[in-house]
């Protein structure tokens, strides 16, 4: 009678740590979530105005580490940036800013494009690329004109992949200015008779540099770009009659998607016979 209700009683134990291994296990796991998404807003806006440049940049790299959860804290970051801070905070938050992608940070941002310094000048650069926003493009088009060629670099750049179609005459104006990543941006960017100003680019700025906003043309969805516009830039460099011309087309032809026109396609394979290029193999034609 003793041994059966011993083993019961181990029966029993044994049942009740099997049922609760898993909830343990599952308490486990929801814990570590927690742990590695929640933040302390509160915490890190006391120790962003600690003053104490070790624990404001421990700070900033536990937003960063926070990821989504980080964005809680976009406002005591932004606050950190309009007060100003060392070299190595300021940078430091304009990259977890950009990080975080809130529109809302851009003007706090912007002013720092200008900057003395280049390392915060050009953070700033590249965090207004991931916060967009108007703020943000106004900043990048003033930019266009910074007297440092990186950050003239970074606007460039960055304005066509925020859509910034306002942005085209400074584009322009920056492309005449020898600021060649406007190209490629202009090219995201234009209407057929704005592509048509830049292929007017072609034997007066170095061929790679209008190829590559030719590419942002010739590669834009048929639904966004139609097929006369990149026939006609097909056109543009079949008469300029290079070598260059002819081996850029015949790089277009082998990476043309299958599914696009092909009316664009045998123009393309047209113009590299013409040049003297490789000609399309069977199975494109």
């Amino acid at each position: 009678m003793r041994r059966t209700t011993h083993l019961g009683i181990l029966a029993a134990c044994w049942l009740a740590f099997a049922t609760a291994a898993p909830d343990a296990a599952a308490q486990g796991k929801t814990k570590g979530k927690v742990t590695a998404t929640k933040i302390d807003a509160a915490k890190i806006k006391a120790e962003l105005e600690s003053g104490n440049e070790k624990r404001m940049l421990a700070a900033l790299q536990q937003v960063e580490d926070a990821e989504d959860a980080g964005k809680a804290a976009a406002p005591h970051l932004e606050a950190l940036a309009r007060r100003g801070a060392s070299v190595p905070v300021l940078s430091r938050c304009l990259e977890v800013l950009g990080g975080l992608k809130q529109p809302t940070s851009s003007l706090a941002i912007a002013p720092y494009y200008r900057h003395r310094v280049p390392e915060v000048r050009r953070s700033a650069a590249k965090a207004l690329l991931k916060t967009g926003g108007p703020a943000a493009v106004k900043a990048l088009r003033a930019a266009l004109r910074s007297p440092d060629a990186q950050v003239r670099g970074i606007a460039a750049s960055g304005l066509g992949s925020l859509n910034a179609r306002e942005a085209l005459p400074d584009l322009f104006a920056a492309l005449s200015h020898n600021v060649g990543e406007a190209a490629a941006s202009i090219g995201q960017l234009c209407k057929p008779e704005e592509c048509e100003k830049l292929a007017g680019y072609l034997g007066k700025l170095p061929f790679d540099v209008v190829t590559s906003g030719f590419d942002q043309i010739l590669f834009r969805s048929p639904k966004d770009m139609g097929d006369e516009q990149k026939i006609r830039i097909v056109g543009r460099l079949r008469e300029l009659g290079t070598k260059d011309a002819g081996n850029y087309l015949a790089d277009v032809a082998e990476r043309w998607p299958k599914d696009w026109s092909k009316r664009v396609k045998q123009a393309v394979d047209a113009a590299v016979k013409a040049l003297g290029g490789a000609t399309a193999s069977p199975e494109d034609e």
